[in-house]
């Protein structure tokens, strides 16, 4: 019999010695809440409980760099896996200034409940390096990367943890952490990272997989509201990297009308709709500063972009976002997380009193690691697909899960998506924990 819905359930639950301050700043805070919500609902066993609350393995690394003018820099770089119930951990790294341990175990927890609510037989993990590599000459960042892999080397491969990009982390800089791998075993492993060039066993789809993802969880959650098209839909998009540049590109070429896309240096908004064929092309042809001074658009900020008067806002940058001083000026009626993490608890009960749909990051962003499977299972096979059949099956699990996660906040009686997709995702790790039991 399905569980009535409990107001405990829907409010914000702080795990033990937190604060609201906290949660809204701490990344690994907000994932504990969100799962702590999940916990509640499921009546879930204490002992389970501990496990999730606390990654499996986390190393820490200082490793030296040798500078192109001479000089040597030591950078620190992170590699958490946060469970390995479900199968081996797979999670991006990301190069960034803002890089850090809590950032790095809640990016490796979302994984683990992204991999679960879409039913791949994955763990999560989680990397990453403190560096702005926008300052690094071409040969320094290919040492960089070379060094954090042989730091990290103990940790992955392609049976325990595999990494993909993530953050400022793109294919080739992928090729380089397979090659390094590979030259220290001796043989060629495909299967160390996705997320590869194609002339190294990448996959087809790869790249548009996370934004095509994206655009399948707005479909849907359109046709939940009988709209069987996006058609004419405004669409705010913050964050225009992989990402969100292949949201926007995809959801204009089903006729969406994009109204806003931004990157770190600033918005472009047009409310009859930006011309995505022309601002992809010039955005892959200019430096990311220069987005902005796309032509004959008006120029806003990041913040104003996320309050515009839009059907749906996709936020496809970083985490903590959306937040208790700014949830309440969301205009939008749909929230589909391109991002990990975008949107905070306290912010969540705000969006939910508003009555916004929020279609959260385990679900709405999943394409990328889906495809990173099909990557992955091509690489161990030695046998790759055709982009069809890769954009067909990624579409199909997108969907199914979907349902399943409207299915598990129908049985609860829940009224938003979030803790719905986190029960169903917890719901299947802890039982995957049951099944294989404690060792010894």
């Amino acid at each position: 019999m399905a569980k009535k819905s409990n107001k405990l359930v829907e409010k914000v639950t702080k795990p033990p010695g937190s604060n609201l301050k906290a949660i809204e700043s701490n990344p690994w805070e907000n994932v504990l809440t969100q799962v702590h919500n999940a916990a509640k609902v499921l009546d879930l066993d204490p002992n389970c409980l501990k496990i999730l609350e606390k990654p499996s393995a986390i190393l820490t690394t200082n490793f030296p760099v040798n500078m192109d003018d001479g000089s040597l820099e030591v950078y620190t770089g992170y590699r958490v896996q946060h469970n390995t119930a479900r199968g081996p951990c797979k999670g991006g790294i990301r190069f960034s200034p803002e890089v850090n341990l809590d950032e790095v175990k809640a990016l490796a927890a979302w994984m683990t409940y992204k991999t679960a609510v879409v039913n791949l037989p994955y763990g999560g993990a989680k990397g990453g390096v403190v560096v702005n590599p926008f300052q690094l000459s071409k040969s320094e960042l290919k040492r960089l990367t070379r060094r954090f892999t042989y730091s990290i080397l103990n940790m992955i491969g392609p049976e325990r943890d595999i990494p993909a990009p993530d953050v400022n982390t793109n294919p080739e800089i992928m090729s380089w952490i397979m090659d390094t791998y590979s030259m220290i075993k001796g043989h060629t492993e495909l299967g160390v990272v996705t997320g590869k060039p194609l002339e190294v066993g990448g996959s087809l789809g790869r790249l548009e997989a996370t934004g095509r993802g994206v655009f399948v969880a707005l479909e849907e959650t359109l046709r939940q509201q009988n709209q069987q098209s996006c058609k004419d839909v405004s669409i705010a998009v913050q964050g225009f990297g992989n990402v969100g540049s292949n949201f926007a590109k995809i959801a204009y070429e089903h006729g969406g009308r994009i109204a806003a896309v931004s990157n770190s240096f600033g918005a472009l908004y047009d409310s009859e709709g930006l011309d995505m064929l022309e601002l992809v092309d010039y955005a892959t042809n200019h430096p990311r500063e220069e987005l902005i001074e796309f032509p004959g658009v008006e120029v806003i900020t990041n913040d104003e972009l996320l309050k515009l008067d839009v059907d749906v806002l996709a936020p496809c940058a970083l985490e903590n976002q959306i937040r208790a001083d700014n949830a309440d000026d969301i205009q939008a009626k749909i929230i589909v997380e391109g991002a990990n993490g975008p949107t905070t608890p306290t912010a969540d009960e705000i969006l939910a009193e508003k009555k916004i749909v929020v279609v959260p990051d385990i679900l709405a962003n999943a394409g990328g690691v889906i495809v990173s499977y099909f990557e992955w299972v091509q690489g161990q096979q030695h046998y790759f697909w055709n982009e069809k059949k890769v954009n067909a099956t990624l579409k199909d699990i997108l969907v199914k899960s979907y349902a399943e996660v409207n299915a598990m906040k129908k049985k609860y009686c829940l009224q938003e998506l979030r803790t719905a997709a986190m029960a169903l995702a917890v719901q299947r790790v802890t039982h995957a924990i049951k099944l294989r039991g404690i060792f010894p």
